[in-house]
C-alpha cells in the first residue's frame, strides 16, 4: 500500500474556514503527498471553492458540488468519484498531525483490514471549551473511551471522523445508509456481517475541533443516544450492556434528587465523587483547572443528553418498530 492508492473523502457543509485549516494541515504532512483529496460540497450556501483554489498547486484536490443529502450519502458520492483503491474519510473539522500518513501506511502494510478507525484528540491551539468537549468525547470515564482509543474489541466500529475503508468493501456494502448520526457504526456492523475485518489503529490520530456550543453539543449527543437503539434493533447482535450506562446515570440523577428531598444525601455524594474524578483527570490531562471544571459540564451534557436520547428511543421502539424513518425523521436524510 502506497500513498498513490489512497483517496481522502471529505464532505463539507458551509465550513470553508474549516476546510482551509484542514488543507493547511495536509500541506504540513511529512509524506510525499501523492494521495488524492476528494471534497464534496453537500448543498452548501457558503462554499469552499475559492479556498480550494489556493491549495491546488500543492495538493491534488477533486472538488464536487451536489444537493444536500447528508454526510453519509456525500461520502458515498465521493467514493464513487475517487481514483484510489482505499478511502480515508475525515470530518471537515479535523486537523492532521505531520506523521499521519506514516502511521496509516505502516498499519495498512502490517495489519491490513478493509475498514479501520483511528482516534481523535485535542490540539494545543484549541479553546478551553473545545479541549473540555474533547476530553468528554475521548475519556474512559465517560462513554467516549471508544472514540479515544481506550476500548478495543474484536468487532471494532470505526467512526467516520477518521475512518478508512477499501474500495472493495465500499462496493460490496453500498457504503453508508441515510441515517445520521449512526451511519458509521451501521456500516461497520454490515461490513462485519459481509466478512470484512475492522480494527482500531490506535496511533492514527486526528485533532477534532468540534466547534459546537453547549446547546448544539447537547443536541448532538442526544441524537447519538437516539440512534443507538435503532441500530440495536437493526443489528441485535451488536448490542452491548455499556450502551445503557448514560441512561442509568440519568435515572440515578433523578433518584438522587428524590432521595435528597427525603433527606438522604448518600446518592448525591456518589455523583459528587464522580464529578471530582472527572475534574482531577481532565485537569491532569490538560494541565488546567479551568478545563477540568469545564469538563464536568461537558461530561454531564454528554452523558445526560445521550442517556435521554437512548431512553426516549428505546421506549418508542417498544411500541413501534415499524416505519422507523417516519417515527424518527430528525435522524434520517432523504436521498
Amino acid at each position: 500500500m502506497t500513498e498513490n492508492d489512497i483517496s481522502f473523502i471529505i464532505p463539507v457543509f458551509n465550513r470553508p474556514q474549516e476546510i482551509k485549516e484542514l488543507l493547511e494541515s495536509f500541506t504540513k504532512l511529512s509524506s510525499e503527498k501523492d494521495f488524492e483529496i476528494v471534497i464534496i460540497e453537500d448543498g452548501s450556501t457558503d462554499d469552499c471553492q475559492g479556498v480550494i483554489k489556493d491549495f491546488n498547486p500543492q495538493l491534488t484536490i477533486s472538488y464536487y458540488k451536489k444537493s444536500n443529502t447528508g454526510p453519509g450519502d456525500s461520502r458515498n458520492y465521493g467514493m464513487k468519484k475517487a481514483k484510489g483503491n482505499y478511502f480515508i474519510i475525515l470530518d471537515s473539522d479535523c486537523l492532521l498531525p505531520e506523521d499521519y500518513m506514516q502511521h496509516v501506511i505502516y498499519n495498512l502494510n502490517n495489519n491490513y483490514v478493509d475498514c479501520f478507525g483511528g482516534i481523535d484528540g485535542s490540539h494545543e491551539s484549541f479553546s478551553d471549551y473545545q479541549k473540555a468537549v474533547s476530553f468528554s468525547m475521548t475519556s474512559f470515564l465517560t462513554t467516549g473511551g471508544i472514540r479515544g482509543g481506550k476500548y478495543k474489541k474484536k468487532l471494532f466500529q470505526p467512526r467516520s471522523f477518521n475512518m478508512g475503508i477499501s474500495k472493495e468493501a465500499f462496493l460490496k456494502s453500498n457504503g453508508f445508509g441515510n441515517i445520521h448520526p449512526g451511519e458509521d457504526p451501521d456500516l461497520s456492523i454490515r461490513l462485519n456481517l459481509l466478512g470484512f475485518k475492522t480494527a482500531l489503529y490506535s496511533d492514527v490520530l486526528v485533532f477534532h475541533k468540534r466547534r459546537v456550543s453547549i446547546s448544539s453539543f447537547f443536541k448532538q449527543v442526544y441524537k447519538f443516544g437516539l440512534v443507538r437503539p435503532i441500530l440495536n434493533h437493526w443489528h441485535p447482535k451488536s448490542f452491548r450492556l455499556m450502551y445503557y450506562f448514560p441512561t442509568f446515570a440519568l435515572i440515578f440523577l433523578i433518584f438522587s434528587i428524590i432521595e435528597l428531598i427525603k433527606g438522604n444525601q448518600v446518592p448525591l455524594y456518589i455523583i459528587l465523587a464522580y464529578m471530582l474524578l472527572i475534574f482531577i483527570s481532565s485537569s491532569y490531562v490538560n494541565r488546567s483547572f479551568k478545563i477540568g471544571l469545564l469538563s464536568i459540564i461537558t461530561s454531564a451534557i454528554q452523558i445526560l443528553g445521550y442517556g435521554y436520547g437512548y431512553l426516549k428511543s428505546s421506549t418508542i421502539l417498544i411500541f413501534n418498530k415499524k416505519n422507523i424513518e417516519k417515527v424518527f425523521p430528525e435522524v434520517f436524510f432523504s436521498k
